[in-house]
């Protein structure tokens, strides 16, 4: 976000600050937020659930207080999205919310109505990147990419009406499958260099997946921290099943995000030759891995893009692209509230 007013912005009741030169203060029964000494937000209590902050921001010990005694949490982020701590008084909330998250996961049945539509923004978002290389390099679009965004978009019926979480994870699988077969078709430059056969994980094995590893490691950061500060419980999913030490429910909510923050990031970076294959190295077990080189101009390029500004699809603001996990979180915990009749995914336009 830009400085002065642009620097937070209310979204879902959660105050997200990023500004760094921002100082929080109570004043009477509202929120104030100064920056370079000058007032540029003020709300009263009731209206704001949460505070973020972005680094460890100033907060007076009133107003410390203040939100300890009536419920609102305040979490600390890293610069880069890493949830660090969370403050907050008597809580019930977090209890209550936790409570219908695991019973939403002990049901199948609602597991898979969080599950279905989640999977169907991921592969409407794979197929809108194939869409927007056919937009943009008609004269490099094979008639193979046009069959799979086909593919894909018929796909989607099948998985919105899927009658299990294995009939859904089998539609994902194959989506999956088919797009990464073709993503090779929209690298334009390097094509030399970056071959990509298929997606290959733990370890990477070429260097287009050891940029996707990364690019997917960090995302995944930023969705935890999103759900933490939250007070969802990251580790219990819907889709990805409960696993000592893996971060289910981000790992769910990251499926919506893959091709928008993930694939396309790498794609630019290859296609713009910010990095080369001078930037890896193939280790002896066939692993292939980043230089600190590249993982610097990666992390830049990931954080340039958290700045980019888009209208949410669902409730309609403007926002930075970064703020997009925090939002997912928050609407989220309202399905399981049930404040809403149903999750809403993130779809790319």
């Amino acid at each position: 976000m830009t400085h002065t007013a642009q620097t937070m912005k209310k979204h879902l009741n959660t105050l997200y600050i990023t500004s760094d030169d921002a100082y929080l203060s109570k004043e009477r029964e509202t929120f104030v937020v100064e920056v370079n000494h000058k007032k540029v937000f003020q709300a009263p209590i009731h209206s704001i659930e949460n505070i973020v902050c972005f680094g460890f921001k100033a907060l007076t010990p009133a107003l410390m207080a203040f939100c300890a005694e009536n419920n609102v949490g305040v979490s600390y982020l890293s610069d880069q999205g890493k949830f660090l701590a969370r403050v907050y008084g008597a809580q019930k909330g977090n209890v209550l919310l936790r409570k219908a998250q695991y019973a939403a996961a002990d049901s199948e049945a609602t597991s898979l109505n969080i599950a279905r539509p989640i999977i169907a923004a991921k592969v409407s978002n794979y197929r809108n990147l194939l869409s927007r290389h056919q937009r943009n390099h008609p004269e490099n679009t094979s008639d193979e990419l046009l069959t799979v965004a086909t593919t894909l978009g018929n796909r989607l019926a099948d998985i919105r009406q899927a009658a299990s979480l294995d009939a859904l994870r089998g539609y994902e699988g194959e989506c999956a499958s088919l797009y990464f077969g073709t993503l090779a078709s929209l690298i334009t430059a390097q094509r030399e260099d970056f071959t990509f056969n298929t997606r290959s994980k733990r370890p990477p094995l070429d260097p287009a997946n050891a940029l996707l590893s990364f690019l997917y490691s960090i995302l995944a950061n930023d969705v935890r921290s999103a759900l933490e500060t939250t007070g969802l419980d990251p580790q219990v999913g819907f889709l990805h099943q409960l696993r000592s030490g893996r971060p289910s429910l981000a790992l769910d909510i990251m499926e919506e995000f893959r091709a928008y923050l993930g694939d396309r990031i790498m794609l630019n970076l290859i296609n713009l030759r910010q990095v080369t294959k001078e930037d890896f190295e193939v280790r002896e077990s066939g692993e292939v891995r980043i230089s600190d080189d590249a993982r610097k101009t990666l992390i830049t390029a990931y954080q340039k893009r958290k700045q980019e500004e888009i209208v949410h699809p669902f409730i309609g603001e403007k926002m930075t692209v970064g703020l997009l996990p925090h939002i997912q979180a928050q609407l989220m915990a309202r399905y399981l509230r049930g404040d809403i009749a149903e999750y809403p995914p993130f779809y790319t336009k």
